[in-house]
């Protein structure tokens, strides 16, 4: 007879989650796993698959629970204000632990050997530059943000940048200088 599940899926691979983003796919143990998920190890392989697996599922749910975020405007009626709004979450979550960004840490640390999760990666940063040129082209069509722009290409500008900062959150504790970097890149709006 097989046993019931004696854990909610989604509250351990928020853990999960917890201990990749803060150590990193390589220095995370299955020990590691065991210890903060509280599920035994044959419980992780047979619900999740090896390692590997839950990462996967992992990088899944981030997306569902944090990237998701990006993509809605939060009722805002001015899509100048949804974009400064995304990148003063990313400088706001620079007190955080762990800081900055899983989908970055992954594709630093993965996405040249792995092609699972550079997948998963490209799709995700796709996603967020898909919604970035939808609130440019809003901006422009509203007059809010200069016509003279491509929108294209600046929401590419802008995704590129955003991800920087994503990086830059983990190594500065400098608040002004990350504001600076958010007020001229948010300048080019104009």
């Amino acid at each position: 007879m097989a046993r019931n599940r004696e854990f909610e899926v989604n509250a351990v691979l928020s853990k999960a989650m917890g201990v990749f983003w803060e150590k990193g796919y390589e220095k995370t143990s299955m020990q590691d796993l065991v210890t903060e998920m509280g599920v035994h190890r044959r419980s992780i392989y047979d619900t999740f698959g090896d390692k590997h697996d839950l990462f996967m599922k992992v990088i899944d749910r981030y997306e569902d629970v944090i990237g998701t975020s990006i993509y809605h405007a939060n009722g805002h009626t001015s899509p100048k204000k949804a974009i400064r709004d995304i990148f003063e979450r990313v400088i706001r979550k620079k007190e955080d632990k762990p800081r900055g960004c899983l989908m970055v840490n992954t594709a630093v640390e993965m996405a040249i050997h792995d092609e699972e999760a550079a997948a998963k990666v490209n799709e995700s940063f796709a996603k967020t530059e898909e919604r970035l040129q939808e609130l440019v082209e809003l901006g422009i069509q509203s007059g809010e943000i200069g016509a003279s722009h491509d929108a294209l290409k600046l929401s590419q500008f802008l995704n590129n940048t955003l991800l920087g900062l994503r990086v830059l959150v983990k190594t500065t504790e400098d608040a002004e200088k990350l504001q600076g970097i958010v007020e001229t890149t948010l300048s080019m709006l104009d």
